[in-house]
């Protein structure tokens, strides 16, 4: 199996859509997705633009909205920010979830043709793994979302470390990619104290290794990048 990275944030054109794209956002989008999952929600819609994810809740039934910009500070009128540990304690059940985000959620959009798509971060990163290594895929092409000018995204980077360390079939210790999510430079921003909208709360949850059981595969339903 071959293994590719690309760093969303450095992409000028469009690139070249390998087989199967994992797109990586561990600190939150993606945390906060399997979250949603767990606790039962029916789907989850990633949207790029805030009108259209605001437009596209309006339109569906028993709908919330999760919305934040770069940094992590929530969008106002939408029901939740993205905060895993705010839908940890969150009534879900049932509901569709439209998720507008920074990071995660455009690299889906912009990885969309992919013929395998997922949605990953370190809760449910060993359950992609096997889900991978279930479809014998030739080519893994992993996307690092957290990368900005101010961020090394070494918490993205930890985790495809840790999946494709696993795809080799080795057995790496998930406490030294945990470790890595803490220390990054974002996550260290979330025990800073200086920053209201990044609680602590939420760099535990997000740096609980194989939390889950599954894998979050995206799929195309009605012209729409969809999660169950």
């Amino acid at each position: 199996m071959q293994f590719s990275r690309v760093f969303l944030n450095r992409i000028q054109t469009p690139p070249a859509t390998a087989d199967t794209v994992v797109v990586i956002d561990v600190l939150r989008s993606f945390t906060t997705a399997a979250v949603a999952l767990a606790n039962g929600a029916r789907a989850i819609y990633p949207v790029e633009n805030l009108t259209a994810a605001a437009a596209l809740a309006g339109r569906l039934d028993d709908t919330l909205a999760i919305g934040a910009v770069g940094g992590g500070d929530p969008v106002p009128g939408f029901d939740f920010g993205n905060s895993p540990a705010q839908l940890q304690a969150a009534d879900v059940a049932g509901k569709s979830l439209v998720m507008s985000t920074a990071a995660g959620v455009r690299g889906l959009q912009r990885f969309h043709q992919a013929r395998h798509l997922y949605a990953t971060s370190l809760v449910c990163a060993q359950a992609t793994a096997a889900a991978i290594r279930a479809l014998e895929t030739d080519a893994v092409c992993f996307v690092i979302t957290g990368e900005w000018v101010d961020r090394d995204g070494d918490e993205d980077i930890a985790c495809a470390d840790y999946i494709e360390a696993l795809l080799r079939g080795e057995r790496p210790d998930p406490d030294d990619f945990a470790r890595r999510v803490r220390d990054s430079d974002f996550g260290r921003r979330f025990v800073a104290g200086s920053w209201p909208n990044l609680p602590a709360a939420d760099l535990e949850l997000c740096a609980r290794a194989d939390l889950f059981d599954f894998a979050m595969p995206v799929q195309r339903e009605n012209g729409l990048l969809v999660i169950r």
